[in-house]
Formats: structure tokens, sequence, C-alpha cells
């Protein structure tokens, strides 16, 4: 029983009847028969016959196989060669382009190694711009400098006199 193979749209089985019609003409401009080929090609005549008329059951091999006897295998490097419409699909990849990728200025990346993650404090990215600004001016920040830490915040929070409380209920 023969193998089932995917169909094919028209326009796809017209280009393998069209390549099948090239490699007989191929054929007879060397003045070989089907016998020949097919012999040489490692097929049966019927498999070459079915591959001349552009069976889509016949094997990409088996093409391979008749256009190396005949001399045609380089043909095949063209196939695909060009991919206008890959490319184009690359290259709207290409056109968006990454966020570059930021590098904390030193004083924030001390800040952010400190030992005790309970100490940690997320920067803002205005202190980033700051401290930024800064290295790029010439300014130097002093070594004991560790930019804002969770004492600083913790001192922010608290009030500066007695804390007042909400409504007493009776």
């Amino acid at each position: 029983m023969a193998k089932k193979t995917a169909p094919l749209l028209p326009a796809s089985s017209r280009l393998l009847v069209d390549l099948g019609e090239r490699l007989k003409l191929a054929r007879l401009r060397r003045r070989l028969t089907a016998k020949q080929v097919a012999e040489r090609a490692g097929m049966s005549p019927m498999t070459l016959r079915s591959l001349e008329a552009g069976g889509s059951g016949v094997t990409m091999g088996a093409y391979l196989s008749v256009m190396q006897t005949l001399g045609l295998q380089d043909d095949l490097e063209k196939l695909a060669a060009m991919d206008p419409l890959g490319r184009q699909l690359q290259d709207a990849r290409l056109g968006t382009p990454r966020s570059p990728k930021r590098v904390a200025p030193p004083a924030v990346a001390a800040a952010l190694r400190t030992p005790d993650s309970r100490a940690r404090v997320r920067v803002s990215p205005a202190t980033q711009a700051e401290e930024t600004a800064t290295a790029a001016s010439g300014r130097t920040v002093p070594d004991d400098y560790r930019g804002t830490t969770a004492a600083d915040l913790a001192a922010l929070l608290k009030p500066a006199g007695k804390r007042h409380g909400g409504p007493t209920r009776k």
C-alpha cells in the first residue's frame, strides 16, 4: 500500500510538475534513457517516471539523486537561498532596540551590597541620576558615603514632636 502524502496547494503542485519537466529535459539533452538515469540514481524506472511527472510522494533524496546523476546538484544550493520574508521579519525584530544595560554608580552599588539584607534600600532613579551626574561632573563622593540607609529612612518616618493619636473612644 502506498504512503499518503500531505496535500499540496495547486501552485505548489505546479512547481513540482515544472521541476520534474526540467529534470526530464535535462536527461533528454544528455541523451540518457530513463532506465540509465534510474540505475545511476539507484531507483526504479517507475520512481523516476513519478519524479519526472512531479509526484509529491517522491522524496527529496530521490530528486537530489537524479540531479546528481545529471550534474545539477549545485542547483539545490539555490533553493531558499533568498528569503525576503524571513529577512523582513528578522529586520523588524532588530529594529526595536533593547534598552541599554544600566550600571549603578559606585556609591549605589556599595549601598546595595550591605551585609544586612534588612538594611538594604532600593535607590530611586532620581537618586541614581543625581549620583551619576555627580560622578560625571568630576565631583568626588566621600569614601564613607553609603547612600540612603534604612536608619535614614526610619528617621524620616518618626515625627519630630510627640506623636498625636486619633480620637479616643469612650
